[in-house]
């Protein structure tokens, strides 16, 4: 597999697009007005213990405060176990550009309770990792960690741990052991990062060295600092992404600008200098993402309906709650109707594919439910759930799919550390609030009927100009005629109608008197 990084970045913002045999697999942007804040530290103070939920609201300078739960506290290495019985890191601990969780540590089954271990109006030291989502504040840890590029510093622990996608238990128990000839008993533990695989404990103990020094830094900075300020930014997404990510898996790196370039190129001469080769700087004519197709793959993410290789489609629909997902055979019938199932699994296994690849492009977190199409045959569910866990195994993102259910569907859930491209890059329609659909104009005129009868009611008024699209002037004079007539006799006012192509379809207005007040807002229901 051929795989590729593409770097478009401008001032204003920057785009990276991950590439697998020249399709598109994941896009991630950044923006300065958007505040990346994953893996960022700082010093917090407590405003609130929840005993209740057993979690903390920490202040640490943003609009909504940090929600800092009891899992997240510090806990001694004592009362930790491993990732699993290898002590194995559950995977790197971090998304790309930073990251803030627990390495590769496992959490006690039995935790004390909040209010033992924080007070309010306390100071704090802790780092974000998940930026605020829709109406959610950030959430936080105040078990720090500082990724590098073979490893993640982890300063409150001595632990070591290993990328559980390092292959090879003899590999894995050779990177441990020069690990633990790194780490000292009370400078932190690390866990070797899978792009780590080859490192030589020169270029490890040199990383751990550099990490330890800015910890120090950070620790620093915090006690000459009052709270709530920040006290250490993580890399920015393109830095990160080459830290996290680049490595001999991947063929080529192309950056679009010379100062990107240059600044890369410095970054992996010291880290890895084997990998130079492969840095390009695109200067063709058109622009680097159109070139190869990015763009029109970036528009289509914005679509609801997803048409499948096999015929079929998938439809993407994003709640408050979740993300449902349904699969249908569309124009699909196979080579013939003598086989039905062979049909449903065809589709059902290129929908397991292409869902895999959505919610990575999309970057969807959260629960997602996908409603495949009823299989009868037990072995044929145990195929789709085998695929669709294989194509969620290249996810960076942590992931879980479980078998299906009675009702045929595959529940699943997916890291969720930002808002997703969708909500980044647009916002709720004025028009429909975010539902999607607004009021057809026989129900505009309905409500038209109804605030006019309140007008009349109300005895305050005499003469109204009813404001309105042209599609729904149209509508009056075409479907009912006599519509105007009727209110006139019915309601005693003196009325008129005027469309304003500048209005929208669902949208009207009550002018009202000889200088046409707007009196909207007074008769209309909300």
């Amino acid at each position: 597999m051929r795989r590729e990084i593409l770097v478009s970045a401008t001032p204003q913002e920057s785009w990276v697009a991950l590439l697998e045999d020249n399709q598109l697999v994941q896009i991630m942007l950044d923006r300065p007005d958007q505040g990346r804040m994953v893996g960022d530290i700082f010093l917090g103070r407590v405003e609130a213990v929840l005993p209740g939920i057993q979690a903390a609201f920490v202040d640490i300078g943003t609009e909504k405060a940090g929600f800092l739960h009891v899992s997240d506290l510090n806990y001694e290495d004592e009362d930790l176990e491993d990732g699993d019985d290898n002590g194995e890191a559950e995977g790197d601990g971090k998304k790309s550009g930073g990251g803030g969780g627990r390495g590769g540590r496992r959490r006690p089954t039995k935790y004390p309770s909040i209010q033992e271990n924080v007070q309010k109006g306390q100071t704090i030291l802790v780092q974000v990792t998940k930026e605020p989502i829709s109406t959610k504040g950030p959430r936080i840890t105040a078990q720090v960690s500082l990724p590098g590029r073979f490893m993640v510093y982890m300063p409150y622990s001595t632990h070591v741990g290993v990328s559980r996608k390092i292959e090879g238990r003899d590999h894995r128990s050779k990177l441990r052991k020069m690990a633990k000839s790194i780490v000292k008993p009370t400078t932190g533990g690390m866990i070797v990062r899978t792009v780590g695989e080859e490192v030589t404990k020169k270029k490890l103990g040199n990383e751990y060295g550099r990490l330890h020094e800015s910890w120090t830094k950070i620790q620093a900075r915090a006690k000459s600092q009052s709270a709530p300020s920040p006290v250490h930014r993580e890399a920015q997404l393109i830095s990160g992404v080459i830290r996290d990510l680049f490595s001999d898996k991947f063929d080529a790196v192309r950056i679009d600008s010379k100062a990107t370039y240059d600044e890369v190129k410095e970054y992996v001469e010291g880290v890895d200098p084997e990998l130079l080769e492969r840095i390009h700087l695109y200067d063709g004519p058109g622009s680097l993402f159109d070139k190869y197709g990015v763009e029109e793959e970036i528009q289509q993410v914005f679509q609801e309906k997803v048409t499948l290789k096999s015929g079929g489609h998938i439809v993407i629909e994003v709640t408050e709650a979740l993300v449902s997902i349904d699969v249908n055979t569309g124009r699909f019938t196979g080579k013939g109707k003598k086989d039905p199932e062979q049909t449903i699994l065809k589709t059902n296994l290129d929908a397991a594919r292409e869902v895999a690849k959505q919610l990575r492009l999309r970057d969807i977190g959260g629960i997602i439910v996908v409603d495949f199409i009823d299989m009868e045959s037990k072995e044929h569910r145990e195929m789709l759930v085998h695929e669709m866990r294989t194509q969620l195994g290249r996810d960076r993102a942590r992931t879980k799919a479980y078998d299906v259910s009675a009702l045929g569907l595959i529940e699943m859930t997916r890291q969720r550390v930002r808002p997703s491209l969708f909500q980044s890059l647009t916002s709720i329609c004025g028009s429909c609030g975010g539902t999607g659909r607004i009021y057809t104009p026989a129900t505009v005129v309905r409500r038209i009927e109804r605030s006019l009868t309140r007008v009349a009611s109300a005895k305050d008024e005499k003469l109204i100009v009813v404001r309105v699209h042209p599609e729904v002037a149209l509508r009056v004079m075409e479907e009912e005629p006599g519509l105007l007539k009727r209110l006139r006799g019915s309601t005693r006012l003196q009325l008129a109608l005027r469309d304003d192509p500048r209005m929208r379809v669902d949208e009207f207005r009550l002018l009202a008197g000889p200088a046409e007040t707007d009196v909207t807002d007074k008769y209309v229901a909300a």
